[in-house]
């Protein structure tokens, strides 16, 4: 396996760079993200994946090894084959493809040119507990949020909507929703449990 390939950019396409190896010109199909952060002549290093057929030998590189390790696994589902998983890939981020699994998202994959309603509900099933949680600087700022105790749960609830992403409305809406809920629980509610219902009131807002 080519774990990654490393050299200064020959050539760059819409959908794919050249990197010079050794005097020989590697071609790897990237995201619009990934080719985004090259430049011509300049040195760059991408983590690349090796997709072997009968009739060709094609290599995708990814900015990272992150965004790889979740090219490869999206492939282990049944209908999934390197074209869609890249292109799950072009649309959202390793973290947001994690955050609308964990979160049920549908509308958030069938964003993705080629993936229906029936096909995002099968994803969501198939990619369940595998992908696991999101690891990004939003992730830490919700377990930041999460872990502060000495605020209300209404204040730590709305502290990791934005950390997710989410504009103050949005998260100010969402806590005025999750509040009977709250309210129900008595006591200290759960903030983690409520997080998770507020995300799904925003998924059915969009």
């Amino acid at each position: 396996m080519i774990a990654f390939v490393s050299g200064p950019v020959a050539a760059l396409a819409p959908d794919s760079a050249v990197i010079e190896v050794g005097g020989v010109g590697m071609a790897v199909q990237c995201t619009p993200d990934t080719l985004s952060g090259l430049r011509l002549g300049q040195a760059a290093k991408l983590a690349t994946s090796l997709v072997v057929r009968e009739d060709s030998l094609t290599l995708y590189g990814f900015a990272d090894d992150d965004e790889r390790q979740i090219f490869e696994l999206l492939q282990t589902a049944s209908g999934v084959g390197p074209r869609l998983a890249q292109a799950m890939l072009a649309v959202h981020s390793p973290d947001a493809l994690r955050r609308a699994v964990a979160t049920g998202d549908e509308k958030a994959l069938t964003a993705v040119p080629g993936i229906g309603k029936k096909g995002a509900q099968k994803l969501l099933l198939e990619f369940k507990d595998r992908l696991g949680a999101p690891v990004g600087s939003a992730s830490a700022a919700v377990a930041e949020a999460l872990q502060t105790g000495n605020t209300s749960w209404r204040d730590q609830l709305h502290a990791a909507l934005i950390g997710l992403g989410y504009a103050t409305r949005e998260a100010d809406e969402a806590v005025v929703a999750v509040t009977p809920q709250a309210e129900a629980e008595g006591g200290t509610p759960e903030v983690g449990k409520l997080l998770k219902s507020a995300l799904q009131t925003l998924n059915k807002a969009r």
